[in-house]
């Protein structure tokens, strides 16, 4: 007897995105304008939904693009978004943006990683915090979450250790639940895996978690920003982000010489 696979249907794709989102049909159809028995007749298979329909309901439920295109395929349509390798030649004015944004911030660090956090780009305040961690960390591809959280790598250094760790495991978390990128479970299944304790991140009476690192007999304390492009209507550059990290005191700062 031989087992037939067959591919999710557009309205099992959308209904489990909807599903992941926590919104009814009523809520849905509601901030997209359409019938609730519309819906329903395309999440059941009763209906085709148009092109149109596919990315006004992927908009609304904050779809990453590169699922989104798997809906349109799923649907009959061509894919809208399209996706290239960082090394086009279309992406360069847009990876140049990403190095000006990093190399202005020196002298704290800064860096970019794509979806599944590996290092795509860095100014040279990250250099010093690199060169703490073992070799295999350091080799291309770097993923950025497992260096930081690995006992070769960063987490010997990190002074709030627990806090530090439970916020990463939370975004990791976040990330994946947003993606769907098996990927990232294994990320994030690898990291819960390594040696350390976990806390919640959140202290009463803190406006930001910070990362206290200790380097060269010195304790550093960083608050962290994320910039994304606001504008991307491409899969890679959708899912480029910055990291930024800025002195959470007046002795970081002075320390870092900014």
């Amino acid at each position: 007897m031989s087992l037939v696979h067959t591919s999710p249907s557009v309205g099992d794709l959308l209904r489990a995105w909807r599903r992941r989102r926590n919104l009814s049909q009523l809520a849905l159809s509601a901030e997209a304008e359409i019938s609730q028995k519309h819906l329903s007749f395309v999440e059941g298979g009763r209906a085709a939904p148009s092109r149109d329909m596919v990315i006004r309901l992927a908009e609304f439920l904050d779809i990453p693009l590169r699922a989104r295109n798997d809906i349109l395929l799923a649907a009959g349509f061509a894919p809208v978004y399209p996706e290239r390798p960082l090394d086009h030649p279309d992406m360069a004015p847009a990876l140049a943006t990403v190095q000006t944004l990093l190399d202005a911030h020196a002298p704290y660090p800064a860096l970019a990683v794509d979806r599944r956090w590996t290092l795509v780009a860095a100014n040279a305040a990250v250099t010093p915090l690199l060169d703490l961690c073992a070799p295999d960390l350091r080799t291309d591809p770097v993923n950025v979450i497992r260096l930081s959280l690995h006992p070769q790598g960063l987490a010997p250094h990190i002074v709030n250790l627990p806090e530090w760790r439970g916020h990463i495991l939370d975004r990791l978390h976040r990330d994946y639940r947003h993606s769907q990128d098996p990927a990232l479970a294994a990320l994030l299944a690898d990291c819960r895996a390594m040696p350390g304790l976990t806390r919640p991140a959140a202290k009463a009476g803190a406006i930001a978690l910070p990362l206290r690192l200790r380097l060269g007999g010195q304790v550093l304390s960083f608050l962290s920003t994320t910039t994304v492009f606001g504008t991307a209507a491409e899969i890679t550059l959708s899912e480029l982000t910055l990291e930024t990290f800025f002195p959470a005191d007046a002795e970081t700062r002075a320390a870092l010489g900014g």
